[in-house]
């Protein structure tokens, strides 16, 4: 099982500019729409809405795809 987080974790994840760091805000765990796009999740797979702390721009990410800070 991934790592799970909560709202307010601080993060790191790859985007196609480079590296990113920012926080959870939001933690799903039934499916939801985000930019258009059905995303599926569940318990025991959430996914994770993130800001960026460079763009305060929003990003949804699985687990796997985060990496906890500090």
């Amino acid at each position: 099982m991934s790592e799970q987080f909560k709202v307010g974790d601080r993060v790191r994840w790859n985007s196609r500019t480079g590296s990113v760091t920012g926080e959870i805000t939001e933690v799903h765990t039934a499916d939801f729409e985000f930019m258009g796009r059905r995303r599926l999740c569940s318990e025991d797979e959430p996914q994770y809405k993130v800001r960026s702390d460079a763009t305060d721009l929003h990003a949804v990410h699985r687990a796997d795809a985060l990496k906890r800070l500090g």
